[in-house]
């Protein structure tokens, strides 16, 4: 849906016929002749099931690559003058003091900060180097575990969560994405490659809501359109997506998987728990705890999205090429900008959830694809597109200062809640460039293993897709880390 959409009939047109490209798509990606269970040393021993520690997790996705050193990794602070030599900086934000005795993070969080003493806090995060077309495939690898190309559309962390455990409440969508535009943002198609339930099916895959504050629009039949003629409606909308000139490409597993989606689509529009999309219901007052943009009302409505059910919510910052956390030049306004956006609504979000007696069975992770080093891009005044963005290797002007630079070497993600221990830190970076972690190094596929097993899911679980076995973890090897659980 276009954020301009004022007409309700156009949207709810809009909302079908775009769930029906996407299924369209997603089923074409991948045909599976075969989809089943794969029997693991697990089951074929007849091991007993994972007990899970939590039952929902939303993910805070932070597009572009979340600098740990000016964020919940703060190393020494070098204010900006003209003149300083760029090797000597690397946090430009003042650590301050959490509730959590000895831990400290980055000024501009002062709201997360007071909730530290609820989280776990790894330091020691880190991702292969992937070399060129850093951010859509470093994306990718976190969002499915597998680095791309593939030879089998991936599914979505949110996809195996939906397929393997299915919804919390038949009516409310399992998988949720919030924040991200699919189209006109750049890397159109490399965002979508891997929001997608990949060879699942289109019923396990998002339900994108890109504009918060537009997502009660998107779940709303058209404004007075009786019962009998919205069934008669979507009847007749099955029989165009049955006809469509591409059915003759689909196996009949997507077929069928595309029509309970759209089942599924259908059943949503006509239950009362719709309201849980409209943030405008929000009290006055919570609603404006969140109020920090696109991003805070998120926050509030996947808050909302899980009291009711949802499985699985992942709310971006958005990922626009050079923009937000993408920051290549003006890193520390950029900065301070994204520490107002994101800090009073995941506080809001961590209380309110605890208030509610959710956040012991609700795991929210707090998350990006790598960190940045406090370095301009490439080496300073090495070649024509250094000369023009830093022609010295000393700070001369205000946008040089910040962290610019793609690093894998040491990341930090925050856990709360969903069984995972409070006021834990896991995991070091060295002091010094390069920040690379020295201490408990956590892979992505074993934080992967490590959300699979909080959620009651082995990181063995594999199916069999197209003769091959495909793991929920990297071939099946993730090993979730015991140390982080209560």
């Amino acid at each position: 849906m276009l954020k301009d959409e004022q007409n309700p009939v156009l949207a709810r047109r809009e909302f079908l016929s775009g769930l029906a490209a996407a299924s369209m798509a997603a089923a074409m990606s991948a045909e599976p002749r075969l989809l089943r269970a794969v029997p693991t040393a697990e089951t074929a021993n007849g091991a007993t099931p994972l007990k899970p520690t939590a039952d929902a997790c939303i993910l805070l996705w932070m597009g572009g690559g979340m600098a740990a050193p000016d964020t919940f990794d703060p190393k020494r602070y070098q204010p900006f003058e003209k003149g300083v030599p760029v090797k000597n900086i690397l946090s430009t934000f003042p650590a301050i003091p959490t509730a959590v005795d000895g831990v400290k993070i980055c000024e501009g969080l002062e709201n997360i900060a007071k909730v530290m003493d609820r989280a776990t806090l790894i330091r020691s995060a880190f991702q292969p180097d992937l070399g060129h077309i850093l951010h859509s495939r470093h994306q990718y690898h976190w969002h499915t575990g597998y680095v791309p190309p593939q030879t089998v559309a991936c599914p979505h962390l949110g996809a195996w969560m939906a397929r393997v455990l299915g919804p919390r409440n038949p009516v409310m969508p399992a998988f949720i994405n919030i924040g991200q535009r699919l189209e006109g943002v750049g890397e159109q198609e490399e965002l979508k490659a891997f929001t997608t339930a990949g060879f699942f099916g289109s019923e396990f895959g998002p339900m994108n809501l890109p504009f918060p504050e537009e997502a009660a629009v998107s779940v709303r039949p058209p404004k007075g359109m009786e019962a009998g003629r919205f069934e008669n409606r979507q009847k007749h909308f099955r029989k165009l997506v049955d006809r469509s000139p591409r059915r003759d490409y689909l196996s009949d597993f997507q077929q069928e998987s595309m029509l309970r989606s759209l089942d599924n689509a259908h059943r949503l529009l006509s239950a009362p728990e719709r309201a849980a999309f409209d943030i405008s219901l929000e009290p006055k007052a919570s609603f404006e705890a969140y109020n920090t943009g696109r991003f805070g009302q998120g926050c509030l409505l996947a808050r909302r999205l899980v009291e009711n059910g949802a499985r699985f919510v992942e709310v971006t910052t958005e990922y626009v090429p050079f923009l937000h956390w993408d920051t290549h030049a003006n890193g520390h306004e950029t900065l301070a900008r994204l520490h107002s956006e994101m800090d009073r609504p995941i506080a809001q979000l961590v209380l309110d959830l605890e208030s509610r007696g959710l956040l012991d069975r609700t795991l929210v992770i707090i998350a990006s694809e790598f960190s940045r080093d406090a370095m301009i891009e490439g080496i300073p005044g090495s070649n024509a597109r250094d000369q023009a963005t830093a022609p010295s290797d000393t700070l001369q002007e205000m946008k040089h200062y910040g962290l610019h630079r793609h690093f894998t070497g040491g990341t930090s993600v925050v856990m709360f809640g969903g069984g995972m221990k409070r006021g834990f830190v896991y995991g070091k970076t060295a002091d010094e460039r390069p920040l690379v972690a020295i201490e408990n190094p956590v892979s992505v596929s074993d934080l992967h293993a490590t959300i699979f097993t909080a959620m009651g899911i082995s990181p063995k679980m594999g199916f069999d897709v197209e003769g091959r076995p495909f793991y929920a973890t990297e071939d099946g090897k993730g090993k979730a880390v015991s140390a982080l659980f209560a």
